[in-house]
Order: structure tokens, then C-alpha cells, then sequence
């Protein structure tokens, strides 16, 4: 999606869609604070309840109380006023594993923007100030990506977050890892103090897991496309029947992906003139193998899946995930769950399963046209030097192998993370969602994908050229064209792995195959 310089993403009154959040994430999008009194004096509002409470003596779980188990602690008034609420962030200082990538961040920075937004959380305008600060100067805190059990939501990394206000902890900032401390001098910035309930308003809810979940819903949108193309360019080299997708089988199962995706692939495999040599006439060719045939039903399971997927996204995003929140017309602090991560965690257990499915279509696809049992005149891994010097090249041999690994490695990771629900702390959280595994899991297996993908799209696209015909079907013609332009034909053997991931690249960061 491409903004103009002067377009802004509003965080206020409004719903913050998929494609706003991705712009943020991916493309630096600036954002703004809506100006509409409305908006502002709903925070103020919420603000001026907590403050109340405080001054009544009532109860409000991390601001007057201990943490988790130890709610049944209590502060006094004058401890809250000095020390500013209980602060969970120090603590929660444990994440482990690699740093999550800066657009994952991003995007969780804005999802926990949007959630404190909405005026049930009690905190300032201050605090979103702060976090818009962040995301318009590009400073994005160093955040492990283990550690979440995606309920109380994603305490340990958004911890990382919120210290990064205060200037603590590291940050990526100017291209580089360095002190949070020394960001915000760059940036001219005070560091942040926050005021009572702000802390674990910035760590209690689902804003990383729904922050992972919105940039994988994007690639998985361009997986799609590319295996729309990849199965096309498979049709075609191995003289397959256009017929299998033929809109009556659609009308017949009318599931929207699968009509969808057939119809795209009989746009690409259109012809005005049907030459005798596109398709093969022999017996066992009736039908074509599983893999390509049913690609309109396996395709468009992710098709439909993506539907309701973008829109729980959607929602979860622009909701109140924190706990306590306030109920706006009678101030009363309301301890509940909000921050349990369960339909992230269902939604991506689900666009894992309709990706891994993906990837393992393709290598199917990968394998008969490798193999000269089945690709119906190919040669052999598609090599593409003939005479005496055939026996020493490869072609895709080791690519199909690669494919293979690839596709296995998605689908081992297709376990539903949301079955593996611990007892944590000492029972309190005694079931917990597992969202932001799910998610991570989601975001590998999109990678695993583009890969085999782009094998898949050289492979097809050498099987094309090879098998000839093009000038018939133009949008093929077109389409091997864009492919190479990241990777010239294999002539003779080469490492490629280059090129793979240069494609692989372009499936995940744009509209290549769109």
C-alpha cells in the first residue's frame, strides 16, 4: 500500500485498519492525535477516574495493588502519589532470544497505541504522545522476541517497550543498536516519567502478538498471489488442463477463494487461440495430478481464511486489551481479562495451517516438475544444456531438495500453539492463550513459504521456457519476464541461493505477483 508523504494514519475516534497499521510498520507512516475534543476529553475522562479512585480508597489491581498473585498486597495513597504506582516493568526485564524485527515492533507499538486510545485505560495524553514520538522519530525499542505466554498479554516483550520511553534499556535508532538513554538525547526528548496505572497499561494486553499477526496477514495476502502465479506457470510446463478451472466447478462449490483463484488462474492461462500443443492428449493426462488440479481448493482455503483472520486482527487491534479499564459512564474499575490472547492465537493456528498447505502444494507442484517420470517431455531437474555436457549439471536437483526441507519445516511448525497452555504464576495464570508463540510461528512459516515460492517461480518459469508455446498464453510471457529480473534462466549450473532469496524479497515486500 503506498501513501503520499502528507497522509497520516489518526489515532483517535476512528477504526485503524490492517493496511494503516502495515503502512506504520512498513513504510514509516507517520502518526497523529486526533484533535477532536471528543476524543480528548474521553482520555481525560478516563484519566480523572483513576485519579478518583485513588483518592476513594477503591481497590485498582497494579496501581494500589501487588502484581498478579500478590494483588492481595496494598499501597497507600501517599505511596502511590510518591512512587508513582507499583511498576512491573523492571521485573519483566527477562525476554531471551533474538531481537523481533523493527517492523514487528512497530506495529506492536501501534497496536498498544490504538488499545489506549480507546478511553477505558486511565493513562494520559501524555503517554500517546510519547508513544507517537517514537514511532514518527523511527526510535524502536530492542525487544526479545521469547518470553510471552500471550496472557496477562504480552508482559516480558512490551516491557521492553515502556522502559524504552523512560529511556532505559537499547533501542535501533539513526541505523544503529544503542542506549535508549542516548536515543531520546538524539531525538531531543525528556525521558518519560509515567503516572500511576501508565506502566502496566503499556505491558497488559495483546499488542505484540496483534502486532506480529497484522504484518503476517499482509505477506500471506502476497503468498497467495505468488501461488496463484506459480501454479499458473506449473499448468503451463506441464501441458496441464486449463479445464480444471472451469467457472461451473465453482458455482457447483461456491467457496469465494476457490472461485477467485480460479478465475485468476484461467485469466493467466487464457489464450485466443488454443494450440494443439498447450495441453497433452494422452490417456493417462485426462486429469491433472492433485497439486495442480485442486489448486483453486487449496489456495482458496487460505483465500477465506484470510477473510475472517483480517478482521479478528482488525478488531483485536482496535480494542481495549488492558486490564483494569474503567467503565466510562460510572468511573468503576472493572478486573477482567481482556489481555488473554485467545482469538490471536486461534487466528494464526489457522493461517498457519492454510500457509503450511500453501508451501506443501508448491513443493508438490516443484516435484513433478523435476521428475521425467512426470512432467510429461521435461527434462530431467529441468536442465537445460544438452549433448555430452548434460551429465555434469543439475539443474533444480538440489533446489527440489531445498523446496522439500522448506515444506517440511512449515508443517512441523503447524502444531496448534494454543494447545500448549501452561500453569503460570504460582496458578494465577493458570490458562494462558500462547497467542504471540502463534504468531511467531505464523511469521516463520510466511518465510518458509516465500522460499519454497520462489523456487517454485524459477522452477515453473524454466519448465515455461523450456516447453515454449508463451507467445500463446502473453500474460505468462509477462509474467517469467518480471521473474527474471531477479534471476536469469539456469543455463548452467550456479549457486542460486541469491536468487532465491531475492525473489523470495520481492513475494514478501511487494506487488510483483498482485
Amino acid at each position: 500500500m503506498k501513501r503520499s508523504a502528507a497522509e497520516a494514519v489518526i489515532i483517535g475516534d476512528g477504526l485503524v485498519t490492517l493496511r494503516e497499521i502495515v503502512a506504520v510498520a512498513r513504510e514509516n507512516a507517520r502518526v497523529k492525535l486526533s484533535r477532536e475534543k471528543s476524543f480528548q476529553e474521553r482520555i481525560r475522562r478516563s484519566e480523572a477516574m483513576l485519579h478518583r479512585a485513588i483518592q476513594e480508597g477503591v481497590p485498582v489491581y497494579a496501581v494500589s495493588t501487588g502484581f498478579g498473585k500478590s494483588c492481595g498486597k496494598r499501597l497507600k495513597r501517599d505511596q502511590i502519589r510518591k512512587h508513582r504506582g507499583a511498576n512491573p516493568i523492571p521485573f519483566h526485564g527477562c525476554g531471551t532470544g533474538e531481537p523481533l524485527s523493527i517492523e514487528a515492533t512497530r506495529a506492536a507499538m501501534l497496536c498498544r497505541l490504538i488499545c489506549l486510545s480507546k478511553g477505558y485505560s486511565g493513562i494520559s495524553l501524555g503517554l500517546l504522545k510519547r508513544l507517537i514520538a517514537f514511532l514518527n522519530h523511527g526510535i524502536t525499542p530492542v525487544v526479545p522476541c521469547e518470553g510471552s505466554v500471550g496472557a496477562s498479554g504480552d508482559l516480558t516483550p512490551m516491557s521492553y517497550v515502556a522502559a524504552a520511553l523512560t529511556g532505559e534499556r537499547e533501542v535501533f535508532y539513526r541505523g544503529k543498536r544503542m542506549s535508549g538513554a542516548e536515543a531520546l538525547t538524539l531525538a531531543g526528548l525528556a525521558p518519560y516519567a509515567f503516572a500511576p496505572k501508565e506502566a502496566i497499561s503499556m505491558i497488559n494486553g495483546t499488542s505484540t502478538m496483534t502486532g506480529i499477526a497484522a504484518l503476517a496477514v499482509e505477506r500471506a495476502e502476497r503468498i497467495l498471489d505468488a501461488a496463484v502465479c506459480a501454479t499458473s506457470l506449473t499448468v503451463h510446463a506441464l501441458k496441464g488442463k486449463a479445464l480444471h478451472f472451469h467457472p461451473t466447478i465453482g458455482e457447483a462449490k461456491p467457496f469465494p477463494g476457490q472461485i477467485d483463484v480460479a478465475l485468476r488462474l484461467s485469466e493467466l492461462l487464457h489464450t485466443k487461440e488454443m494450440n494443439g500443443d498447450l495441453e497433452s492428449q494422452t490417456r493417462e493426462t485426462l486429469q491433472d495430478p492433485y497439486s495442480v488440479r485442486c489448486a483453486p481448493q487449496i489456495i482458496g482455503v487460505l483465500y477465506d481464511a484470510l477473510i475472517w483472520i483480517g478482521q479478528w486482527v482488525e478488531t483485536e487491534a482496535n480494542s481495549a486489551n488492558d486490564n483494569p479499564i474503567f467503565d466510562p459512564e460510572t468511573g468503576q474499575p472493572l478486573m477482567s481479562g481482556n489481555f488473554y490472547g485467545g482469538h490471536m492465537a486461534f487466528a494464526m493456528d489457522a493461517l498457519k495451517a492454510a500457509l503450511a498447505s500453501v508451501a506443501d502444494m508448491s513443493d508438490r507442484q516443484m516435484a513433478l516438475l523435476v521428475d521425467p517420470h512426470l512432467s510429461r517431455g521435461l527434462p530431467a531437474d529441468l536442465v537445460r544444456v544438452t549433448g555430452e555436457d548434460f551429465v555434469f549439471h543439475h539443474g533444480f536437483k538440489a533446489m527440489s531438495l531445498s523446496t522439500s526441507a522448506l515444506t517440511a519445516e512449515a508443517l512441523k511448525l503447524t502444531m496448534p500453539a494454543a494447545s500448549f497452555s501452561r500453569s503460570t504464576e504460582s496458578h494465577n495464570q493458570d490458562k494462558v492463550s500462547m497467542g504471540t508463540i502463534a504468531a511467531r510461528d505464523a511469521e516463520r512459516i510466511c518465510t518458509l513459504t516465500e522460499r519454497v515460492l520462489a523456487i517454485h517461480l524459477l522452477a515453473a518459469s524454466q519448465g515455461c521456457e523450456i516447453r515454449g508455446n508463451l507467445d500463446s498464453r502473453p500474460q505468462l510471457h509477462v509474467l517469467i519476464g518480471r521473474i527474471r529480473t531477479f534471476s536469469k534462466a539456469l543455463m548452467e549450473d550456479r549457486e542460486m541461493d541469491a536468487d532465491i532469496e531475492r525473489l523470495a524479497r520481492a513475494i514478501a515486500g511487494s506487488n510483483l505477483f498482485g
